[in-house]
């Protein structure tokens, strides 16, 4: 999941992010387990101290050192920060309880606006009883956010992921409800596929199975296949009167950042089809008549990719796809029996061309990340280079737009 994440102007770190910066190399070097939750705790102090009073600045400013000096050490901090953003203990009534903030990912793509929308009210019922139906164990409690929402609107940093956490968590176990708050998201870039999520958090006493798949784990470990066979039935109904217009793929609910970047994994080859299969009909031309420009973004390093459209022979960017990075996905190991994975900016091409368009132009180097300072879209790499501006031409169809 992309995350906004601000670079120090100086190098010079504040006595938090310093502090930061050495338990998690101290985690990464522990010898045994009982050592690493020593870490663990002293990390989780000061996490939730910078969690509690909004400073996300001194978390990214660790993090972004971490990441020039010790790869291993940024994993292990972001790990904690993730862990301790997305799930908490809450006690009730003398009671401990284990809270989790869950999404329930959609995958969906369309010739039109694909809607962000307020869940009316028998939606969101169907919804949350056919969630502890399925997917979550008998013993939980749930408060569902009744919004579908997109990414844009999610919690951007870990300190509103955390705050997304406990206001739901307090709702779940019936204590008080203050509506998160939902971010504002670009209107001048619509994508034609997209991301759209469920946001729930779930309470469980400490220490009890928090899905169904822990109660029934199977044989095989298959639980989980079957608990998102009989959510997708339950609720494909329910999703494709919130989408109309829409083709859509439900993915499994699971904890916030993992659901977050397993969906947009799923959306990044969708989002690729569905541009060249709408350019095609907005420009009427065939795929074949696209050029596609492919370039690495990133401040250090490749963070995403962004594919820029034109037609053959122009320079002028009509559409663009953006392709996030997550992790060091180039990187993984490998069992013995499989083959090496195939480079990301090669899958896009075998993509592109699988997709009919056959004049792809790859640019060397990194490009800065750049974003239209008045609306907010991102920017897209021309032939020469540049990044600019997607605008279709005033000839063409209109650009996506909410389906009636």
């Amino acid at each position: 999941m992309a995350r906004l994440r601000s670079t120090p102007g100086s190098t010079r770190l504040t006595r938090d992010a310093s502090r930061l910066v050495a338990l998690a190399l101290a985690l990464h070097s522990s010898g045994s387990r009982v050592e690493d939750r020593y870490w663990e705790t002293e990390l989780a102090t000061i996490l939730l101290k910078l969690m509690r009073t909004k400073n996300d600045s001194a978390i990214d400013a660790a993090l972004d050192h971490l990441s020039q000096t010790h790869l291993g050490g940024y994993e292990v901090l972001i790990e904690q920060a993730e862990t301790l953003s997305e799930s908490c203990v809450l006690t009730q009534d003398s009671k401990r309880y284990d809270v989790l903030l869950l999404v329930a990912p959609l995958v969906a793509w369309t010739r039109y606006s694909i809607p962000a929308i307020e869940l009316p009210t028998a939606s969101a019922q169907a919804l949350r009883e056919h969630l502890q139906a399925h997917v979550l164990a008998s013993n939980t409690q749930v408060a569902l956010f009744p919004h579908l929402t997109s990414l844009d609107q999610m919690p951007r940093t870990f300190c509103e992921t955390w705050d997304w956490l406990q206001k739901l968590g307090l709702a779940a176990l019936g204590t008080s409800y203050t509506a998160p708050t939902l971010n504002s998201e670009p209107e001048a870039f619509n994508m034609l596929a997209d991301t759209r999520y469920l946001v729930a958090a779930v309470a469980v006493p400490e220490g009890q199975p928090l899905f169904r798949w822990q109660e029934e784990p199977g044989e095989l470990g298959q639980a989980r296949e079957g608990c998102l066979e009989k959510w997708a039935a339950d609720t494909k109904s329910i999703f494709s009167g919130l989408l109309p217009g829409c083709g859509f793929e439900i993915l499994t609910p699971d904890a916030y950042y993992v659901s977050n970047r397993d969906a947009d994994r799923c959306v990044r080859p969708l989002s690729v089809k569905a541009a060249v299969s709408w350019l095609g009909a907005a420009l009427n031309i065939e795929a074949a008549q696209l050029r596609a420009v492919v370039a690495g973004c990133g401040e250090r390093r490749v963070d995403e990719y962004r594919i820029g459209f034109t037609q053959k022979n122009q320079n002028e960017v009509v559409y663009g796809c953006l392709w996030p990075m997550y992790g060091r996905e180039d990187d993984q190991p490998l069992l013995d029996h499989e083959p090496p994975p195939v480079e990301t900016i090669d899958e896009i091409v075998a993509l592109l061309k699988e997709c009919g368009v056959n004049d792809i132009r790859r640019l060397p180097g990194i490009l800065t990340p750049e974003f239209c300072e008045d609306c907010g879209a991102p920017y897209f790499p021309n032939p020469n280079g540049e990044m600019v501006h997607a605008e279709l031409p005033e000839d063409a169809e209109t650009a996506p737009a909410h389906f009636h």
